[in-house]
């Protein structure tokens, strides 16, 4: 072992691996022998190791495996395990570093795991896979190393005679101000009480942005629950001072008018909900007329006029993307054992779901708990014929991924 710090640091990973309930797994390039278990071969001939999707002949085994405890205390699981593994390491080949480098950087020693990446590259007869260079590279990204990252892509490009993935900046930048681009989300089906996990994420995402545009055209049906969830998503960002613009209200606008009836004081919500969409498509004359039907019908003062019409036009192409956004989910910054909500909320939302992705195109970095956590989720979501992509993932996080078995759960995609 190359210093006791590490063997600390993977005693938990190992008392796990040797668990009767551990899948072996095959989702990576880069055989690894690292505690001396019989080396398992990578996945069929002509397959892509980035993109092998889970077997479903492990099914069985995952949902045994899901019934791990990852939620707890690491320092308290290490010492529980300590005094029962003889932990030997066998070989100091291309494995060993390989999950080493996943080790280090999970726990956050970045500086170490390059240390080991960059040992393995520079020694005269290593042979390397392009999944140990692309961890180096994704690295660097990742710590925003620009000068050490074009310093290898050129060998990069040698060695494997195709271009290298592009520079980009992927470190998170202290202070670094909210985003310009404003965020573009799609509801659609039916706006109902169901609707609670939809509102959640609209409203997380709308906080950490500082503004949204949410686009409505596609919703179908519209019922008292749905408008009050969507009114109270509406007042607790404006409570926060997040901009909102909601496109293409007419279609809901129409729906609403339908079902409120003057004289007839029920459905509160949807007298209002309905008046706040003739704010945004800047229809006053409608609005003045609801507004005194409003108070006739509620013996009450309704909502002033207050224009709200968003002139910022919207192409084709960005309203379906953000349809296609509602379909997925995404996870993001340093996830850790203290900051599990977004795999919780992940598993809310793939209810009644019988294929979704997630994109993890800003997902920095994963720990031990953390990548525990998402395995239980998957493992059951696979069980009950779930499938979940996990796309746009980066190299470093893949690593442990497959050193967890996740890919066995779940198909991961590296990003480029």
């Amino acid at each position: 072992m190359r210093n006791a710090r590490f063997v600390s640091e993977v005693l938990f990973f190992a008392a796990w691996y040797d668990s009767p309930n551990h899948i072996p797994w095959t989702g990576c390039d880069v055989v690894l022998p690292f505690f001396g278990k019989k080396s398992v071969s990578g996945p069929p001939a002509g397959s892509d190791a980035r993109t092998h999707p889970a077997s479903s002949a492990r099914v069985e085994h995952a949902a045994e495996l899901s019934t791990l405890d990852f939620t707890g205390d690491a320092n308290h699981a290490l010492t529980q395990y300590a005094g029962l593994m003889e932990v030997t390491e066998v070989g100091a080949g291309l494995g060993a570093a390989y999950e080493e480098a996943a080790v280090l950087y999970a726990n956050g020693s970045a500086d170490a795991a390059e240390s080991v990446l960059g040992a393995v590259l520079d020694s005269a007869s290593h042979q390397a896979g392009e999944g140990v260079w692309m961890m180096l590279l994704d690295l660097y990204r990742l710590t925003g190393q620009r000068q050490r990252f074009e310093s290898r892509v050129v060998d990069y490009a040698t060695r494997f005679e195709r271009s290298p993935p592009p520079w980009q900046d992927l470190s998170s930048a202290p202070g670094q101000g909210r985003s310009k681009a404003v965020p573009l989300l799609s509801l659609s089906g039916t706006l109902s009480g169901q609707s609670t996990t939809q509102f959640e994420q609209i409203g997380t995402i709308g906080k950490k942005s500082g503004a949204i545009r949410v686009e409505l055209s596609r919703l179908r049906s519209v019922d008292e629950a749905g408008c009050t969830l969507f009114r109270k998503l509406l007042r607790e960002l404006a409570a926060e001072r997040v901009k909102v613009s909601l496109l293409k209200c007419g279609q809901l606008s129409d729906m609403l008018a339908g079902q409120v009836h003057v004289g007839r004081p029920e459905g509160r919500d949807g007298w209002l909900l309905l008046l706040e969409m003739l704010q945004h498509t800047g229809e006053q004359d409608r609005f003045e007329q609801i507004a005194v039907d409003y108070a006739i019908t509620f013996e009450e003062s309704p909502p002033s006029w207050e224009p709200k019409m968003e002139r910022e036009a919207i192409s084709t192409a960005a309203i379906e993307a953000a349809v296609a956004a509602a379909e997925g989910f995404s996870l993001d910054g340093e996830l850790t054992s203290a900051m599990t909500e977004s795999i919780r909320r992940l598993a809310a939302f793939a209810a009644g779901r019988q294929r979704f992705e997630v994109d993890c195109a800003q997902l920095r970095r994963l720990d031990f708990v953390s990548a525990g956590t998402l395995f239980n989720v998957l493992a059951t979501l696979q069980a009950q014929g779930t499938q979940v992509i996990l796309r746009n993932v980066n190299a470093m996080v893949a690593a442990l991924l497959r050193v967890m078995s996740v890919d066995q759960v779940a198909q991961v995609t590296l990003r480029v």
